[in-house]
């Protein structure tokens, strides 16, 4: 299957490991990985803050660079969510139908990476080897907006060395929210304690989700607070391998004193 990768903005500035681990995993799958080089932020950020006119020249670009393709994945539920519920929804506000129409057309072949693995592919088990004890976060859009479900946890079930553990309170939101972290910094930051505290409580040593924008946030507070606790994003886990792993500890064991 030919698969259009919609790198979404945060993967490609900040968090490249979470789109090159999505191209990794679905090649080593047997498909083919298409980058269309002409495609920019998809809006979301605009939108939700309430700039539904400076959105539509964003929704009329990714119409036109995404089009083409029969499918496409990316790396992001939030982003994936954007697509899917505000490009449609923008073009009508706007007046126009026929980008409308065609938003709607590219929404429904626009797929999660978890949505594309177990309900086009039809896999669970990918080959994935992770030797580390992890607990899942659902993040709001996926959980909200995309409604996910179990597929991420039916993936992480079937990844062999690896110790899933649920997550108190899984639901509850991290506190990110894109700009809500700004402009509410004080109650993000409790909403942050709050998540952290649960993912402590479960003694893992990764915590994974599907979007980079809230492991970006748990992460960064799990860090700071020097825990030793990781923020994987779910692409990276399931495109490790046991010969990743074995070069993984060799290059460490190479630069130990």
């Amino acid at each position: 299957m030919r698969i259009a990768l919609f790198v979404t903005c945060l993967a490609d500035t900040l968090f490249p490991q979470a789109a090159t681990a999505t191209v990794r995993l679905l090649e080593r799958l047997g498909h083919e990985v298409v980058f269309p080089v002409d495609q920019t932020c998809c809006g979301q950020m605009h939108v939700n803050t309430g700039y539904q006119s400076e959105a539509v020249p964003l929704v009329r670009r990714h119409v036109r660079v995404f089009d083409p393709y029969d499918m496409i994945v990316a790396p992001s539920g939030s982003c994936v969510g954007a697509v899917r519920h505000q490009h449609p929804s923008v073009a009508r506000r706007a007046g126009d139908a026929s980008l409308a129409a065609r938003a709607e057309s590219v929404a429904a072949r626009t797929y999660e990476l978890s949505e594309l693995l177990v309900d086009v592919l039809g896999v669970t088990d990918v080959g994935a080897y992770y030797p580390h004890r992890v607990t899942y976060h659902p993040t709001c859009h996926s959980l909200r907006m995309l409604r996910l479900g179990d597929r991420p946890r039916r993936l992480l079930r079937e990844v062999r060395g690896l110790d899933l553990v649920e997550l108190p309170a899984a639901e509850q939101c991290c506190g990110f929210g894109g700009t809500f972290a700004l402009k509410n910094a004080d109650t993000s930051t409790a909403m942050l304690a709050d998540k952290m505290r649960h993912v402590l409580s479960t003694g893992a040593d990764v915590c994974v989700a599907s979007d980079s924008s809230c492991l970006m946030h748990i992460g960064g507070g799990l860090s700071r607070l020097r825990t030793g606790v990781r923020s994987v994003h779910l692409a990276e886990i399931l495109a490790s391998t046991e010969s990743n792993a074995t070069a993984s500890v060799s290059d460490r064991s190479a630069v130990r004193p």
